[in-house]
């Protein structure tokens, strides 16, 4: 279901939707923007959300991909990559973490954390402390691409450096582009990575492919563990590493159908995605991503995602 529907004269894109509930009890909807972060509010999960505006961005960056909020300590740290203005080659994208007392911003204090190529982070704190997941590439592995990686954290500006694999790419369908930097050389694409537990169940759903590809979709790793130390887990993809197994994909209303964030709201789990129309909205133009949202039903390893077109 269409969690924001087209209106005249707002920012029509939701690429990458990541939501929140706030301390205030509102729930914030923070996007991609190519001129900085753009966010939404609304009183309740599947409420109308109100455009309200670039919450974050810098002078000389643009390119503010996947913005993610964590509240730590009663304070709002949002992880976001973006590139030089002057650049036109993506993989100039790093991570930046930004600081603001209020979920509406505006984010100041920016800071690069990470360096190029860094995106896509989700941020998370447990008994073991604050970990973060985001995306890099390796050019040099048999299946060359952007693959996921987990590092701890010694606060919320400062990884410790050690990140560890959590999921590579291990299937034709999650080729981003064929000879996409030398012949012969496919490139694969695993990013947008959320993490979330439910007892001992550990889940990372991450998107595969390319939002204009055939394949483009929701997949996730899990794992079953007493551990805490998001470093030590060992995911595995679901239901195996060799295994095309969509948990969201193209169906028959809607398309491009990735990047998630999860949140659990009055006891029951939702995933937030973006995706697009199987029959393009004309009106929209440019990208026309926008925020979708479904339930997800978790058993033990299996994760389901229950869509509807015009309900949740």
């Amino acid at each position: 279901m269409k969690l924001i529907d087209y209106k005249e004269g707002q920012f029509n894109s939701q690429a990458d939707p990541y939501v929140l509930k706030a301390d205030n009890g509102k729930y914030y909807m923070y996007v991609t923007g190519c001129d900085g972060v753009h966010a939404y509010e609304a009183t309740s999960l599947c409420g109308e959300y109100t455009d309200i505006g670039v919450v974050f961005s810098l002078a000389d960056k643009k390119e503010y991909w996947a913005p993610a909020v964590t509240i730590i300590n009663g304070k709002y740290y949002m992880y976001v990559s973006c590139m030089p203005t002057c650049s036109d080659d993506v993989h100039q994208q790093a991570m930046h973490v930004a600081l603001s007392d209020t979920p509406n911003g505006p984010f100041v204090n920016a800071k690069q954390i990470i360096e190029p190529f860094s995106i896509d982070a989700h941020v998370v704190e447990n008994e073991a402390g604050l970990f973060i997941f985001y995306s890099v590439n390796d050019y040099e592995a048999e299946r060359a691409g952007t693959y996921v990686v987990v590092d701890k954290m010694s606060d919320p500006f400062t990884p410790c450096g050690n990140p560890t694999p959590v999921v590579r790419p291990t299937l034709d369908e999650e080729i981003f582009m064929k000879n996409r930097f030398k012949q012969g050389q496919h490139w694969h694409t695993l990013e947008g990575a959320f993490y979330f537990n439910e007892g001992d169940w550990h889940y990372l759903i991450y998107s595969g492919n390319c939002y204009q590809n055939e394949y483009y979709y929701l997949g996730y790793a899990v794992a079953k563990t007493a551990e805490r130390d998001l470093t030590k887990i060992k995911f595995t993809k679901y239901p195996n590493e060799n295994t095309y197994c969509p948990l969201i994909s193209k169906n028959h209303f809607e398309a491009g159908t990735g990047h998630n964030s999860v949140i659990k709201d009055n006891g029951a789990w939702y995933a937030v995605y973006h995706g697009r129309d199987l029959v393009p909205d004309k009106r929209l133009t440019g990208d026309d991503r926008t925020a979708r949202i479904c339930r997800l039903e978790l058993d033990g390893e299996k994760l389901t995602a229950i869509r509807f077109e015009d309900k949740i």
